[in-house]
């Protein structure tokens, strides 16, 4: 028998799975992130995808500007994936225990 707990994150679940589903589909339909007169797929946003000729055309390297260091991000990118790993762990210690 299922506790009240699972019940509610079981329902979570569907909830998202049905929400990315939709939106995957909403997006795909309206073909959004392509670049307009190149064929490329979906991956159109891919660096790899674009011709080498055409690549300065395309990428504007300058479209982000930013007053944050460098650091603070290569920071923030290593302190989620330090996060996400302890979630992990915990998910894993706790399924062991049930």
């Amino acid at each position: 028998m299922m506790n009240k707990n699972h019940k509610i994150f079981k329902v979570i679940t569907i909830i998202v799975v049905v929400i990315t589903l939709f939106l995957a589909g909403w997006i795909m339909a309206n073909q959004f992130g392509l670049v307009e007169g190149y064929d490329f797929g979906a991956g159109a946003y891919y660096y790899a995808d674009i011709p080498t000729e055409q690549y300065q055309e395309i990428v504007n390297e300058d479209a982000y500007q930013t007053s944050v260091p460098k650091w603070i991000f290569y920071v923030l990118f290593f302190a989620w994936g330090w996060l996400m790993w302890r979630l992990w762990v915990w998910v894993e210690n706790r399924g062991k225990n049930q």
